[in-house]
């Protein structure tokens, strides 16, 4: 099968792609605009594949993405390009709505035309992915058990998650006045290797290591399900191999914790690794530093992933345990790629603060 993967340099996209060639059974073609958070390094290990293909394109070019369809003639899509961090769509919401929507409406309908265009066996076969997020539906007390659903009421808080929940709402809307066959997956925060540094966990990692503060919004006690972007890469292909059309499948790792825990949790890995500390620090717990709340920072995430569990069978594979401690571990090997990553338009300060600025947190 060949996929057409939008936004495959970014962090979920490029380990749906490693994932992929590593199978061995699929191509790819990468459609990536590469923004700031697009990164080819990220693709190394599957650079030189006869089975990967790369077009920098950006996907509200609709000229260049029809060339695309009908140059490569893909057999799917898995539509993950997107701004994604929250903090910047709170001081530039412009990209997100460009991206985001105008985005997702220029991509699907170069697809519906390339779809109509396919014989009946191909067309039968055909599906657009879109992938999403869990903050579409905006916030759960912490002191609940309640869960995110397929079913639940969409409510965003965030120009990021509006921009995203307005992007589901045209793909299904493209379902039903169409016919294109589509499926949609809502994901909870992933995590691991080869994540830019703006968000929480590689952010806490590096500024530990060089001696930093680690920012810590609020009261830390926001909730947040974590899951691992291995995991993830799996499900979306269990999703798009074996999900019914015009389904919705959430995926989670039944992994919450507090955002101050998750803080703690990386600083004890990195004690139990006894690595040597910076100047002044007695250990890294010392550097957690509480500051103003992100605006409109929602409270708890938090997935019900029971639907992917019992209809399709994925499961993760990683606790958070296991999982944070891959990742602080690939971040200690890989300091050349944090070190490439950041070139000079990002340098771990703090964003979508509206007044000062100091690193995303979400």
């Amino acid at each position: 099968m060949k996929i057409l993967i939008t936004g495959g340099a970014g962090f979920i996209g490029s380990a749906l792609i490693r994932h992929l060639i590593k199978q061995g059974q699929h191509s790819v073609v990468n459609v990536d605009k590469l923004t700031y958070a697009g990164n080819l390094d990220s693709l190394a290990p599957v650079a030189n594949s006869p089975q990967y293909k790369f077009e920098q394109v950006d996907i509200c070019n609709s000229g260049e993405i029809a060339r695309v369809f009908a140059g490569h003639r893909p057999d799917c899509v898995m539509h993950l390009a997107a701004e994604s961090h929250v903090d910047r769509s709170i001081d530039g919401p412009s990209e997100f709505i460009d991206t985001n929507i105008v985005g997702t409406y220029t991509l699907l309908e170069s697809a519906r035309y390339y779809w109509g265009k396919m014989d009946a066996e191909a067309r039968a076969r055909f599906r657009f992915h879109h992938i999403s997020t869990d903050e579409v539906y905006g916030d759960l007390d912490t002191e609940s058990d309640t869960l995110f659903t397929e079913q639940t009421a969409y409510e965003p808080s965030s120009p990021y998650s509006a921009s995203k929940a307005a992007s589901d709402h045209l793909v299904r809307a493209w379902h039903r006045t169409y016919g294109l066959p589509v499926l949609v997956t809502n994901c909870s925060n992933n995590y691991g290797p080869y994540q830019f540094p703006e968000k929480l966990i590689p952010l806490v990692i590096l500024n530990a290591l060089e001696g930093k503060p680690l920012p810590v919004y609020g009261d830390g006690c926001q909730v947040r399900d974590w899951l691992y972007v291995e995991d993830h890469a799996r499900a979306l292909m269990t999703a798009l191999t074996k999900g019914a059309v015009g389904e919705t499948y959430n995926i989670g790792g039944h992994n919450e914790r507090r955002n101050i825990q998750v803080v703690r949790a990386i600083c004890d890995v990195l004690e139990e690794l006894a690595l040597p500390k910076p100047e002044g620090i007695a250990r890294y717990s010392d550097l957690i530093t509480y500051v103003g709340d992100r605006p409109g920072h929602d409270r708890r995430y938090a997935i019900d992933a029971g639907k992917i569990y019992r209809e399709l069978g994925w499961r993760p594979e990683e606790t958070f345990a296991t999982g944070i401690r891959k990742t602080v571990v690939w971040y200690l090997e890989n300091n050349e790629w944090c070190r490439r990553v950041q070139d000079g338009s990002y340098q771990r300060e703090r964003l979508g603060a509206l007044t000062v600025k100091e690193g995303d947190l979400s």
